[in-house]
């Protein structure tokens, strides 16, 4: 009975464990609901047990059926990672490359790796979107670009393989003249709030309605960030930006750095990594830029 498991009775149990319902594991799979009642009573036949509990509103798993799901997980995410590979290895050198890379990720690595990969791929084109946010990610769920560099995004999208490149680190920073300049010490949060913020929009809709790292309710948010840049040193606000981008404007004065108290305790910095979806690898080409993005 066993042998005659198939990857879609397990792609059915995990809709329905992670939908809560098998009415919204339809929904998910685009299948009535009596196909997936009588796909799950198949599967627990097979395996002699049940694997939800039934007798309230919604299913339950069961002890067993929770102990059988993250191998049900397991075995989907490995056939998944062979179609992927066959894929890949079925397709060759990539016709073209386009590659997503956050505004956040530092300019002279990304310059370097650009500059090596039309040496190593002459006959290959490179596309870059440069972007923040949600707007790094959107080209790769459109399926218009096959990576995506992410950092100023903490959440890594779901149907996606992350690889860590590299540690960004980040500081709140004003022009000299600006009030919050002459404090010292940790400013209160609250403090910091009363002026106004400049930070990133996103030109995209995925964080609709979110905010990360925003604690003034004075913001100024601007979709490029050369733009804030130009406002920090202006003394037009207060704002994080990388410190890469900010070294030689502490040296000279240009602009300060100043310590907020919220993110005193966090550390601000960004975690960038690689991400592409997981039916999607990227090929030889992609493998090479990602490998470069990740040296010294």
């Amino acid at each position: 009975m066993l042998d005659a498991m198939s990857l879609d009775q397990l792609r059915t149990f995990i809709a329905a464990a992670d939908e809560g319902s098998f009415s919204a594991a339809g929904r998910k799979l685009r299948r009535a609901q009596s196909v997936v009642s009588t796909t799950l009573a198949n599967l627990e036949q097979q395996v002699g047990f049940a694997l939800f509990e039934r007798t309230g509103r919604y299913p339950r798993l069961t002890e067993a059926g929770a102990a059988l799901l993250e191998q049900a997980r397991a075995a989907v995410d490995g056939m998944n990672a062979f179609k992927a590979k066959a894929r890949t290895l079925a397709e060759g050198l990539e016709p073209e490359l386009a590659v997503a890379v956050d505004v956040m990720f530092p300019i002279a690595k990304l310059t370097a790796a650009v500059q090596a990969f039309q040496q190593q791929f002459p006959a290959t084109p490179l596309r870059l979107y440069v972007e923040a946010l949600g707007a790094v990610v959107q080209p790769l769920l459109d399926g218009n670009c096959r990576v995506a560099i992410i950092g100023s995004l903490p959440e890594i999208p779901a149907g996606c393989a992350s690889e860590f490149l590299l540690s960004v680190a980040a500081v709140a920073v004003v022009a000299p003249c600006h009030p919050l300049a002459v404090l010292t010490g940790p400013i209160p949060h609250q403090q910091a709030g009363q002026h106004v913020q400049l930070v990133l929009s996103d030109r995209s809709t995925l964080t609709a309605g979110r905010n990360f790292g925003v604690m003034s309710t004075r913001t100024w948010r601007l979709a490029d960030l050369g733009a804030k840049h130009a406002f920090l040193k202006a003394g037009l606000g207060w704002g994080y930006m990388p410190s890469h981008m900010v070294e030689d404007d502490l040296r000279s004065g240009k602009l300060v750095r100043i310590e907020v108290e919220l993110h005193a305790r966090l550390g601000p910095g960004f975690s960038m990594h690689a991400i592409h979806m997981k039916d999607h690898p990227p090929g030889p080409a992609g493998r090479w830029f990602v490998n470069h993005l990740k040296q010294d």
